[in-house]
């Protein structure tokens, strides 16, 4: 009833009162709107309770950068025309708020310092744009509507993870990217510090940590960093203000490498390792037969708790191969000594000996589903779920903590479409848009709910798989934060709301809607983000040809088109209303913000649905991509398509084209490595598919796989066709 009151008032002040569209991002629980404004102005005083001064400090650093004004600040009671921030012990919801804006001045009460600094972004929400740049900006009416919004969020646990692992992101961009969460209202940072691929935590009492496991390659190819002790704290300071709590995680048993590389002896097997420059995962687990290795993670986690406030301390867990502690001596002694069966519940010995080091300062621990996999233990754990989203149950069964965050929804390094063009991307799954991603299904939390919110994953191992994406240094690139801030927005803002605004309230065209109006406050925070495609209101076949009618997906940015099948540019024929085309297939349009930043044309993929029984669609020859009577090599991309060990039958059809495909032999690469291959000529036409049987026989997660064939066309090029995977039964 409460819901839909809310509703209906909301309803009533855009419609009734004919007020200001409102369009926060997360939706609020209850909005109603009065009539008038209030207006900024250089006099403007900002007052507050003697325990909110950072939150005063921030807002008034924010008014300073867009309005040029230094706007006083004064600690005490409510003052007319001031902006005025308070607690309100009253308010029971933690992170809760309340936001009254009247033409004689601006309260916002919270809960706790959060829920204030929350009704500060809400506040900045009401504001244009403008408000968030860091320059000064001239001719802008620094006004806000009248209104009353009352808020708290629906899960306690609204969160990010940033690989600075794999790839290393110095800490200016980590304070971006925390900055970025907080503007909504996510509460959780996961710092994924520790990977096969880098260490980037100073810990004092292992030098070599950082000396040696924090960078990979030789001499002008060297690349890596790490954070120093220094460096965590001003990161954790910065955070504090904004309401966001960095949870470290120090990754074991597997994906450490890294420290081997520094450490040998931490392994079973003790023998020389270097940091990889592409990504795999290393075999090499911590020798958990040996007690050096847990002093050693006693005094990695010791120096850690003590930089780190956070009540959670993240330990990894997945992906574990457990061949080493199968041969290892000392890790079989172990399983004799505690009755263990399975190689496996030694990773459960492990996490007990780590809950009881945590246990003795007073953290929770972390870990993803795995931790709650391997062995029984023996307290109270928080798992994330990256698998499915309904495996959650297994906490409950439990009696353990879970977060959501599913690959299918949450993992922002992939890709948002299948369009051609799109950057390079995990491909392991399927695209992720931002509807997808609003479909997370997150219940809403209650006291005694084992789900305590939702978490969104941008990993950086893209950049060690195959091509290098790291800057290059003497251009001073900032390549890698535009690549990062590409796949978070504006999916981050999806996830935002997933987790702050009550289930009964989320509908996505109601959040596409006001997302339209928020690249303009990513673009004045000089973030980076994916321009959606134009949106397509409207198709209809006529005997004319067929008619499109597009809508705005970014508010105020044109629209740009062709008709004849070309890209579009920033030059094309500007979009002002319905255009018809002979076929649809050459109708492409695009969003343009500026002339450097735009859109992928909405794109029509040929309909392959014919060829299903086949397998799934994985490429496509046209004539320019095949040389007549002359054999040359063409790579087809099989990431996602080859999902573990076992037979692949690999078909290709022909779907057009005068002169038929021959095929000289063909082979399987996981990354460069030849898995298996086929030599036999064979050659495919209109009346005669082809296909090849491959095996894989080590397979690995995340990996890419390639398929190679050598291709020509017979007296011609004139040749277009498909080729298709599916894992099959012998």
């Amino acid at each position: 009833m409460k819901q839909l009151l809310s509703t209906l008032l909301l309803s009533c002040s855009l419609t009734c009162i004919g007020a200001q569209e409102i369009n926060i991002i997360p939706k609020p629980i209850q909005i109603t709107q009065a009539e008038g404004k209030f207006v900024l102005t250089p006099q403007t005083l900002i007052t507050y309770d003697k325990e909110l001064e950072l939150q005063a400090s921030y807002l008034q650093e924010i008014f300073g950068g867009s309005t040029g004004w230094d706007l006083q600040m004064e600690e005490g009671n409510a003052q007319t025309g001031a902006i005025h921030l308070s607690l309100n012990p009253e308010m029971r919801q933690a992170e809760g708020y309340e936001l009254e804006v009247t033409p004689s001045g601006v309260q916002i009460s919270g809960a706790d310092p959060g829920g204030v600094f929350y009704g500060i972004q809400t506040l900045l929400q009401l504001f244009p744009a403008e408000v968030y740049n860091v320059i000064r900006q001239k001719n802008i009416a620094w006004e806000v509507p009248a209104i009353k919004i009352s808020d708290a969020p629906s899960h306690p646990w609204r969160g990010m993870m940033l690989d600075v692992a794999r790839y290393f992101f110095d800490k200016d961009f980590v304070k971006k990217y925390i900055d970025m969460m907080a503007m909504y209202k996510m509460n959780k940072l996961q710092f994924h510090l520790i990977d096969d691929s880098g260490w980037r935590l100073e810990i004092k009492k292992y030098p070599k940590l950082t000396e040696i496991g924090a960078w990979a390659g030789k001499d002008q190819n060297r690349f890596g960093g790490y954070y120093t002790q220094e460096d965590i704290k001003e990161i954790i300071e910065y955070a504090k203000v904004r309401n966001v709590e960095v949870i470290p995680e120090i990754e074991f048993p597997a994906h450490m490498l890294s420290a081997v590389a520094a450490y040998p002896w931490l392994s079973c097997k003790g023998e020389p390792r270097e940091v990889p420059t592409q990504h795999f995962i290393s075999r090499d687990l911590i020798c958990v037969g040996k007690e050096s290795s847990y002093q050693f993670l006693q005094d990695v986690l010791d120096e850690t708790a003590s930089l780190f406030p956070s009540r959670y301390i993240n330990i990894g867990g997945d992906e574990a191969v457990y061949d080493n502690w199968e041969t290892c001596p000392k890790c079989q002694a172990v399983m004799k000594r505690e009755g263990l069966t399975k190689a496996s519940d030694l990773q459960g010995y492990l996490t007990n000996r780590v809950l009881q080091m945590m246990k003795e300062k007073n953290r929770t621990v972390i870990g993803w589903e795995e931790i709650i996999q391997r062995g029984k233990l023996d307290a109270r754990v928080v798992a994330l779920f990256w698998h499915n989203e309904k495996d959650t149950i297994q906490a409950v069964e439990k009696g353990h903590w879970a977060i959501l965050t599913p690959a299918t929804h949450a993992y922002l390094d992939f890709p948002e479409s299948k369009t051609p063009g799109e950057v390079k991307a995990a491909t392991w799954m399927p695209p992720i848009s931002i509807e997808k991603a609003y479909s997370l299904d997150a219940k809403d939390y209650s006291e005694g709910s084992h789900v305590l919110g939702v978490q969104g994953c941008l990993w950086s191992d893209q950049f060690i798989h195959g091509t290098i994406l790291q800057e290059i240094t003497p251009l001073n690139e900032n390549r890698s934060e535009n690549y990062a801030e590409y796949f978070t927005f504006p999916r981050l803002l999806a996830l935002a709301e997933v987790g702050w605004t009550r289930e009964s309230a989320r509908e996505y065209k109601d959040f596409a809607r006001r997302l339209a109006y928020h690249y303009a406050r990513l673009d004045q925070k000089g973030c980076n983000y994916r321009v959606p495609e134009p949106a397509i209101a409207q198709i209809q076949e006529g005997a004319q040809g067929v008619t499109f009618t597009l809508s705005e997906s970014v508010a105020g940015a044109p629209i740009r088109y062709t008709a004849n099948g070309s890209y579009p540019t920033v030059h094309s024929p500007l979009y002002t209303g319905p255009v018809t085309v002979d076929d649809k297939n050459n109708f492409r349009a695009i969003t343009v913000i500026n002339n450097r930043h735009y859109s992928l044309p909405i794109y029509f993929a040929y309909d392959y649905s014919e060829y299903k029984h086949f397998g799934e669609f994985s490429g496509e020859w046209k004539p320019a991509s095949i040389q007549a009577d002359k054999a040359a090599p063409w790579r087809i991309d099989a990431t996602g398509k080859i999902s573990g060990n076992g037979t692949y039958e690999i078909t290709f059809v022909q779907t057009g084209g005068n002169n038929s495909l021959k095929i000289d032999g063909i082979k399987l690469f996981k990354r460069e490595e030849l898995l298996d291959g086929i030599n036999a000529m064979r050659k495919v036409d209109k009346q005669h598919q082809v296909s090849y049987r491959l095996h894989v026989k080590s397979f690995e997660a995340g990996t890419p796989f390639t398929l190679e064939a050598q291709v020509s066309g017979e007296g011609g090029n004139s040749t277009n066709g498909a080729v298709f995977i599916k894992k099959v039964d012998e």
